[in-house]
């Protein structure tokens, strides 16, 4: 049993639900497949079987195994749902599709020793956006913002076409591919009820109840119930959990600051004079204080392994030289 009482889950039931309803190989799951590929593309596509999907498992940390990719008229998709803004995903995707084109080579025999060109699918990377931070309907992220030297020339571009689906945004897809709308409607959901104050337990209990009244997804949640329950669970709890650890760092980083600047700045101020000494008594310790809460934070998350080293450098403020250290220290 874990913290919350459930049975410890499986890593297929650790997948999230966006990869539970478009990325399995059902009947249902290949027409809600299809039924949103045409509406990204503005297609009518009849046959699901057209769809060959190719998926990669393990690629990332366990909470982002999300990815889902297939092959159609020659072009080779990828699909990855985020819940949290990451800037980085044009490098992400870059890193999935050299594991995809290896796949597709070994599958169609070719090599790449030889004295014609080889023939790849062309890629297109999506990425369905339902977080927090405000963003455009659509925004392009482009690996070249990574370059450490600013590259005018764009001969190395990759991108990433992020779609926010968060209700409101993008009207017209989710109207499209039912689906997809009621998925993010229960994403709402569990969102909303944690804004009313509800436990993520019971957040996530009432939605799914909520969803099951409302034949979401032709009946996917009642077949399904504790699955999407173990699913949600986990995913939700992982997120609070991060965002528990990063707030507790800022607070007790904080309050441990104030009291080692107030002491420093009592003995500066007997030498230099009270008031400049508590002042830089005051900053002095505040950031010892934080840059030491803030490594104890990164190395609960280097050993839970949920994040990448990136989101681990958004959300301390550590460099990724500094997080790279304290993963080889705790390796050890």
């Amino acid at each position: 049993m874990n913290e919350i009482g459930m049975p410890e889950i499986s890593n297929e039931i650790r997948d999230r639900l966006f990869k539970a309803i478009f990325g399995r190989d059902t009947a249902q799951s290949k027409q809600w497949r299809l039924e949103l590929y045409n509406a990204l593309r503005g297609t009518n596509y009849s046959d699901p079987d057209a769809l060959e999907l190719n998926t990669i498992e393990n690629v990332i940390y366990l909470t982002m195994r999300n990815d889902i990719s297939f092959l159609i008229d020659s072009q080779m998709t990828l699909f990855e749902q985020q819940s949290t803004y990451n800037p980085n995903m044009p490098l992400r995707g870059l890193m999935y599709f050299s594991q995809l084109y290896q796949m597709h080579l070994t599958k169609t025999d070719k090599t790449l020793f030889r004295s014609t060109i080889v023939k790849i699918p062309n890629p297109e990377f999506i990425v369905f956006y339902n977080g927090h931070k405000k963003t455009e309907e659509v925004e392009y992220l482009k690996l070249s913002d990574a370059f450490e030297r600013e590259d005018k020339s764009g001969n190395f571009e990759w991108t990433a076409k992020m779609i926010n689906i968060n209700p409101g945004y993008n009207s017209s897809i989710q109207k499209k591919c039912k689906a997809l709308y009621n998925y993010t409607q229960y994403i709402s959901r569990v969102a909303e009820n944690r804004k009313n104050g509800m436990n993520i337990k019971n957040a996530v209990n009432e939605a799914v109840d909520w969803a099951i009244k409302e034949n979401l997804l032709n009946g996917f949640f009642k077949e399904q119930k504790e699955e999407i329950l173990a699913m949600s669970l986990t995913e939700f709890n992982a997120e609070q959990v991060y965002r528990n650890w990063l707030q507790e760092g800022r607070e007790e980083g904080f309050e441990q600051g104030r009291e080692e600047g107030l002491q420093a700045g009592r003995e500066e101020g007997l030498r230099a004079g009270r008031e400049e000494g508590l002042q830089a008594g005051r900053e002095e310790g505040r950031a010892e204080g934080s840059i030491e809460k803030a490594r104890e934070t990164t190395e609960k998350l280097l050993r839970m392994k949920v994040l990448t080293l990136e989101q681990i450098a958004e959300g301390t403020g550590l460099s990724i030289e500094e997080i790279k250290e304290l993963q080889k220290k705790i390796s050890e």
